[in-house]
C-alpha cells in the first residue's frame, strides 16, 4: 500500500486561494492531525497544548 503524506497542520488551516475570505472557518479532518497516533501537541501564545482521541472517539485539548 502507498504511503500517503498528510501536510502539516498549518498547511491545512491555510484558507485556499479560491476559498471566500469573510466568514470562512478552515475545517480539519481529524485524520489528518492525528495520523495513526491518538495525540498532539499545540503550540498556541507560548503554550503547548494536547489534543488527544478518548476511548469514546471524542476529543479533549488540556494545558
Amino acid at each position: 500500500m502507498p504511503t500517503t503524506k498528510h501536510p502539516a497542520a498549518a498547511d491545512l488551516a491555510r484558507p485556499s486561494d479560491d476559498a471566500p475570505r469573510t466568514g470562512h472557518v478552515p475545517r480539519l479532518d481529524s485524520r489528518h492531525l492525528f495520523g495513526q497516533g491518538k495525540s498532539v501537541q499545540i503550540e498556541h501564545e507560548g503554550k503547548v497544548y494536547q489534543l488527544r482521541v478518548t476511548r469514546l472517539g471524542k476529543l479533549i485539548l488540556t494545558a
